[in-house]
């Protein structure tokens, strides 16, 4: 699977049930559907959280494709402080997080910190917004991205 926002081959990296696509370019992150309610544990929460912002936060984002089926991706922002502005697919394929963006969100999501270990992993993994590159651990296996799921 290729990054919507640069293009560049994404690398997957998997972890328990959740599976992330990560563009090792650009720094940002591709969630398929579900997995963002896998960390938050609660799908009401998770919707609840990602759509709380004010839509006006969104104004002149560059607009991107989904990488799953090529579809102009919506705008959504979330609540916290700050806010952040995320690519939902409207197929309901995935969201796309810009770098830093996820980390923010897990940060300010609060049933994200609650101890669940693959949102505790995710956190602590891209919490460093200045990291060049992410080395896999032995529990995590890394791989290029096909786009298949």
């Amino acid at each position: 699977m290729n990054c919507p926002a640069c293009k560049d081959p994404m690398l997957v990296l998997e972890y328990e049930e959740v599976e992330v696509d990560y563009c090792v370019s650009c720094h940002g992150i591709w969630l398929d559907a579900g997995e963002l309610e896998l960390l938050f544990g609660d799908r009401a929460i998770t919707e609840g959280f990602m759509t709380a912002g004010c839509p006006s936060h969104a104004k002149g984002e560059q607009v991107l494709r989904c990488p799953e089926c090529l579809r102009k991706m919506q705008k959504e922002t979330t609540g916290g402080e700050p806010p952040v502005v995320y690519d939902h697919c409207p197929n309901n394929d995935g969201v796309w997080f810009d770098q830093g963006e996820l980390a923010t969100v897990l940060k300010n999501g609060s049933s994200a910190q609650g101890g669940d270990q693959v949102a505790h992993w995710l956190h602590e993994m891209f919490l460093a917004e200045d990291e060049e590159a992410m080395p896999p651990d032995e529990d995590v296996e890394a791989k290029p991205s096909t786009g298949e799921a």
